[in-house]
């Protein structure tokens, strides 16, 4: 087996039964084989709401087999006795929009009775985590993540019940969160003067738009407008988690604000980099590369742009 996994993330934007076999499917498709994924993150798959809630299930099941398929991966899990399983995916029980795991099963095998599917009450996009063997010396838990788009209280909620996924007593699991997150990270780097700095700065300074109450930090629109960290803060608190492209020294790059106002969903808000890729304190020292996918393929596919990180499984370290 190669001496590196790589772990990639993509919301793939309303990503609909109705879309099977369009032109922005294609591109989703395209996308996901240009990275060649061992495990991919994925959110914003969703279903027609207007039918009963029982039907959702099997709707999003069909829409992330079929990506998985056609992309060479599965998203089926698999069960104590070695049958299929369902397919990996989570959501709020009150909406039809779906997180979801699909991995190459050459590269990574998922483990049996790991998967768990998280929604209501703990939040409000759902939290899909199953644990993987790639290869080191203890299973690896990842986590697909999509954070609620209008409250900081809500995300930093979010944040400590995801934390809960990844802790042991007193420590780590091995283990990746990944995906579209709706704030930014609270990652730090030393900045020419050796002082910390954000590695990403503050974007909202200048705004003033009615959307600033989803990304401010309370109390600080129009005095000193602060990105709300508080969600990541608590994931990075003592190195619990590292955010692998500051962590790495990678340079910075946007993952939204390349659509224009009006292709997508408006974005009042400019370039930022809101799709991460955390890693917890155990795979810190195996993490190799980090990069943003962007191609015309990537572009069109989304407006999220894919992040793609490389681990080292034999450096994976273990806290007991």
């Amino acid at each position: 087996m190669p001496d590196t996994r790589r772990i990639a993330n993509l919301n793939a934007y309303k990503l609909a039964p109705g879309l099977v076999g369009a032109a922005s499917w294609k591109a989703r498709v395209t996308a996901i084989q240009e990275i060649a994924p061992d495990i991919l993150g994925l959110q914003e798959v969703i279903v027609d709401e207007t039918l009963p809630a029982s039907q959702w299930a099997a709707q999003a099941s069909a829409v992330i087999e079929q990506l998985a398929a056609e992309c060479g991966l599965s998203a089926t899990t698999v069960r104590t006795d070695g049958t299929p399983g369902p397919t990996a995916m989570a959501n709020n029980a009150n909406r039809g929009w779906y997180t979801a795991l699909l991995w190459n099963p050459a590269a990574v095998r998922p483990v049996p009775r790991t998967f768990r599917p998280y929604g209501a009450p703990d939040f409000w996009h759902g939290f899909t985590t199953m644990a993987f063997d790639v290869g080191a010396a203890e299973p690896v838990t990842v986590g697909s993540y999509h954070g609620d788009p209008f409250r900081g209280d809500w995300r930093a909620a979010e944040a400590l019940r995801l934390k809960s996924a990844f802790r042991t007593t007193g420590g780590a699991k091995p283990g990746f969160a990944i995906g579209d997150f709706n704030g930014l990270s609270a990652a730090q780097i030393t900045g020419p003067d050796g002082e910390p700095r954000y590695y990403d700065e503050e974007p909202y300074l200048e705004q003033d738009h009615d959307d600033l109450e989803y990304q401010l930090l309370p109390g600080t629109i129009g005095g000193e407008q602060l990105a709300d960290r508080r969600q990541s803060e608590a994931l990075l608190r003592r190195g619990f988690m590292v955010d692998a492209a500051a962590h790495l020294g990678m340079e910075w790059h946007p993952t939204v604000g390349h659509w224009e106002d009006g292709r997508g969903d408006p974005d009042p808000w400019g370039p930022r980099r809101i799709d991460l890729i955390l890693a917890t304190r155990p795979v810190a020292p195996a993490l190799v590369s980090y990069r943003t996918h962007k191609s015309p393929a990537a572009e069109e596919a989304s407006d999220h742009l894919p992040v793609v990180c490389d681990f080292a499984p034999a450096k994976i370290s273990q806290e007991r």
